[in-house]
């Protein structure tokens, strides 16, 4: 890389932090950067993923203050990211990379779908849940596998994931949004941390490439972007967090379809 390629990627990196903190997606930022500066897409997919790892954990750190109490959620649903994580990872090192170029725009519109009608699914779900000691507060077995299938996808690609946690966790949970941004933020980190260090070890084992210097790059960007993205959003209203998600997303369709 050069100067110019350096500046482009730390840019993409910061750009990414801060949309993944907020809604998630950056991956639509950060990967077709890559690509356009020549890198194959499996490498660019690998390093990125090794790179936003940072910026997701300095997302939820940034929500720390939501994610107080949310303790044995993020344990039981982090089980299935991480599960998830390892099975979408092996699938990337093993499978061509345009296995899921139908799938992904679809998961995606569906996880909007989810959102745009998350508060009338939510009441009706809130009315089924009334008198049932059933309850589970962590959602139940439905979105933990939910939660498992979405880190199979995020260990594979990973852009927009956070849309798809998000529309989840706000359908089978009945809180706060920005609690529940916060818990995907911590899934989120999740997902990429394992499939990071999966990623690695098939590096060590000569299985894949990496770039380092690009890893570096948007480790250092998602960070600070990462925590810029935490402090506004945080800020943000419900509905208009909701309105952020689905432009993002439907702006993530459109660049899937035109790749």
């Amino acid at each position: 890389m050069n100067v110019l390629d350096a500046v482009a990627v730390l840019a993409a990196g910061i750009a990414a932090g801060g949309i993944n903190a907020i809604v998630g997606s950056g991956s639509l930022i950060t990967f077709p950067t890559l690509v356009a500066l020549g890198f194959p897409p499996v490498v660019a997919n690998v390093s990125n993923n090794l790179g936003l790892v940072t910026g997701n954990v300095s997302g939820a750190y940034g929500y720390r203050r939501e994610l107080k109490g949310q303790r044995g959620r993020v344990l039981r649903l982090g089980t299935a990211s991480f599960l998830g994580a390892l099975a979408g990872g092996l699938l990337l090192l093993s499978l061509p990379a345009e296995a899921f170029d139908i799938i992904v725009p679809g998961l995606i519109l569906i996880a909007l779908v989810l959102v745009v009608v998350q508060p009338r699914l939510q009441k009706w779900m809130q009315a089924r849940r009334n008198g049932d000691e059933r309850h589970r507060p962590h959602g139940g077995p439905g979105l933990w596998t939910g939660v498992l299938l979405t880190g199979v996808y995020g260990g594979y690609f990973g852009a927009a994931q956070g849309i798809v946690l998000i529309a989840l966790l706000g359908i089978a949970l009945d809180d706060d949004l920005q609690v529940l941004n916060g818990v995907k933020n911590a899934m989120a980190a999740i997902v990429n941390g394992t499939a990071a260090v999966l990623f690695t070890i098939m590096w060590l084992l000569g299985r894949t490439e990496i770039d380092w210097w690009v890893v570096l790059l948007i480790a250092v960007g998602s960070t600070a972007g990462g925590l810029l993205g935490a402090k506004l959003g945080r800020k943000i209203p419900p509905l208009v967090l909701r309105g952020v998600i689905v432009v993002v997303g439907v702006a993530a369709i459109v660049q899937l379809l035109a790749n």
